[in-house]
């Protein structure tokens, strides 16, 4: 692979999780010879290892992998990576359509193999600057730091696809005792025999962090803090899940802002802030039967919020306000977990001089046209797409892996397009 500044790859994708790993595979099947480099931060592949727990199952079907929903002959399917790993039987045997996280996890790193010339791993993008000629921007330059030095790549494309970063309640900052629960698996070696734990929020990840704590440490008390009733169900029924189909990204992206919004506010519920059923219910049956039992250890701290947080060289301290009473409790606990969510990236802030060129929606966020473009000026030939970071366009599969292979094979389409619309 040419590495020097002055060659013009025809694309640098920014990021190399499961968005931009499904492009590379889609521009190996539909792209021709695209020349393609991938710059990724971390120094191998990986997605969420931090919450790899163990017994927990992915919550989209395996047929949503990177590459089946846009060609279901592709080698890089989820079933082509059982049939080498010799589990296709056993898993079809195994009767379910939602694989562990760690097997699809390690579907991914498997995938992944097979593009390690054309990532650049340990590499961190630092800005991206226009590349103008005769006034026009005709490609993009990539600085990145790699090593401790300055790399830098040249593009006609660019496709940002640095994922979601964790959101910490305000007033709450992370520190040794102090966790986002993204951090979850290489923090808790570090715990030694915990008295009680506490862990804020009400979504999955924050139940699965409750129930994987409750079970790891036996004899610790586990607080979970959220300032809803109960846990809420996830709706994937089959009608609601229609949200996620490759059709409905038509139907959101050219719907009036409104209709946008409506249909934003009216199916949260597949997807914030919810929790599964099944692990609804098997919390609860641990609290009941820990009451039976006399040794409450699982506690449920409902209509409650944290009102202040201060760490010490033990643990932390933690003011715990009951909402309907104003009744305020302190909990001394080991370490404090916030499994509070996470948030797409502003996909605009790196790109110096280019940001300029883009246009804005009234709220402040990128206009991004269908094929997933950013909208820019006409004095801008370079093609700056978005993956992730397209909800308020795109709509909820944005940052989901539901539409990933569908997406990837819409970007190549545009770029191939482009390309040729340049060489005609």
């Amino acid at each position: 692979m040419t590495s020097s500044a002055e060659h013009v790859h025809d694309l640098v994708g920014i990021g190399f999780g499961p968005s931009n790993l499904a492009l590379a595979i889609a521009l190996r099947e539909e792209g021709g010879d695209l020349d393609a480099v991938f710059l990724e931060r971390q120094p191998a592949f990986g997605w969420h290892r931090g919450m790899l727990i163990e017994g927990t199952t992915m919550q989209v079907s395996f047929l949503k992998d990177l590459a089946t929903m846009r060609n279901p002959s592709s080698s890089f399917s989820f079933l082509n990576y059982l049939k080498e790993r010799d589990r296709l039987v056993d898993f079809i045997n195994h009767k379910t359509m939602f694989p562990s996280r760690v097997e699809f996890h390690d579907y991914l790193e498997w995938a992944a193999c097979r593009f390690t010339d054309q990532v650049e791993y340990g590499t961190e993008v630092l800005a991206v600057r226009p590349v103008v000629e005769g006034g026009t921007v005709v490609a993009c330059e990539v600085v990145a730091r790699r090593d401790g030095e300055t790399v830098v790549r040249r593009a006609r494309n660019l496709v940002i696809a640095t994922g979601l970063e964790p959101v910490v309640p305000e007033g709450i900052a992370l520190g040794e005792r102090v966790w986002h629960s993204h951090e979850l698996l290489r923090r808790l070696p570090g715990l030694r025999s915990p008295r009680r734990l506490i862990v804020l929020g009400a979504g999955q990840s924050g139940a699965e962090v409750v129930d994987h704590l409750h079970q790891t440490y036996p004899e610790t008390e586990v607080c979970a803090v959220f300032a809803k009733y109960g846990y809420t169900p996830a709706d994937d029924s089959s009608f609601a899940n229609r949200i996620f189909d490759p059709a409905a990204v038509d139907h959101f992206h050219y719907a009036p802002e409104d209709v946008k919004r409506m249909l934003l506010d009216y199916h949260g519920s597949t997807n914030y802030s919810v929790v599964d059923l099944d692990l609804i219910d098997e919390l609860y049956r641990r609290v009941y039967q820990e009451k039976v039992q006399g040794k409450e250890r699982l506690r449920i701290l409902n209509v409650s919020r944290v009102l202040d947080i201060t760490e010490h060289s033990g643990g932390v301290s933690a003011t715990v306000e009951y909402l309907p009473t104003g009744e305020r409790t302190v909990l001394e606990a080991d370490a404090l977990v916030c499994s509070t969510g996470y948030r797409s990236r502003d996909p605009l802030a790196m790109l110096d001089g280019l940001a300029e060129h883009c246009v804005r929606r009234p709220d402040g966020g990128p206009d991004v046209a269908r094929d997933y473009r950013i909208s820019t000026g006409p004095g801008v030939r370079c093609g700056v797409y978005l993956q992730g970071a397209t909800e308020r366009t795109h709509g909820l599969s944005s940052t989901l892996l539901s539409n990933t292979a569908v997406r990837a094979g819409e970007i190549v389409q545009s770029l191939v397009r482009a390309r040729d619309l340049v060489t005609v």
